[in-house]
């Protein structure tokens, strides 16, 4: 990787991170009133920066956030323990699984089933107790200075909100069914302003399979 877009890769990352720790600063102090609809909109944009940090690890799992490996496993390390305190390493090894054995019974994020089935069963392979563990005590340490609604409306909703759009655009939109392709990965028809909305263009999935040493802020250049 060029150093120009190792600098503009950690840029990116650190935008992403900063931007979902400075709203949820705020948002946790914020004296809000249920009637304003302000409440709702930032729920989903905390949502949103929330999956950014998850889809920041997922870049560092292949390498395109810096070109300083040092540097590159922090930010993956980070990104996802903020995200929701799991580690790096166990994700790393699974989503290389995911990309070297999808659409198989040795792919971590693929089960054929209906939409609930496949996210539990998606969900189940990843949380692991120790997580749970680290996500309780810091729950209960937050709410030691921080309003019990607004843990739970700006914290925890958002998280478990970006679950969801993590998997429904990421994982089975992209993989449901059958493909004529070696990746078994379909694509969102070409719209970048839905695709970063959704889900930072990682509804161009096929692409992302195609190349994945590509990060998601360029992903919309190999859509044909």
């Amino acid at each position: 990787m060029k150093p120009v877009k190792s600098a503009i890769g950690i840029f990116v990352a650190l935008t992403v991170i900063c931007g979902w720790f400075g709203l949820l600063f705020y948002l946790l102090r914020w004296d809000f009133q249920w009637n304003n609809p302000l409440v709702y909109l930032l729920i989903f944009c905390q949502m949103h920066l929330f999956t950014g940090l998850f889809i920041t690890a997922h870049d560092a799992m292949h390498g395109t956030i810096s070109s300083n490996k040092t540097i590159n496993t922090f930010v993956g390390y980070l990104s996802v323990f903020l995200y929701a305190g799991f580690f790096y390493n166990k994700l790393y090894k699974k989503h290389h699984k995911h990309h070297n054995h999808v659409h198989t019974n040795e792919d971590p994020d693929f089960a054929p089933h209906g939409f609930w089935k496949w996210y539990f069963s998606f969900m189940m392979n990843y949380v692991t107790v120790i997580q749970l563990i680290i996500m309780a005590v810091a729950y209960n340490v937050l709410k030691i200075w921080v309003d019990e609604r607004n843990l739970l409306l700006f914290w925890v909703l958002p998280s478990l909100l970006s679950t969801f759009q993590l998997f429904y655009f990421g994982t089975y939109l992209p993989h449901k069914g059958e493909h004529d392709n070696e990746y078994h990965s379909s694509t969102l028809n070409k719209n970048h302003l839905f695709a970063f909305l959704t889900c930072y263009f990682f509804g161009y999935h096929l692409e992302h399979h195609q190349k994945p040493a590509t990060p998601w802020w360029q992903l919309y250049k190999t859509k044909n």
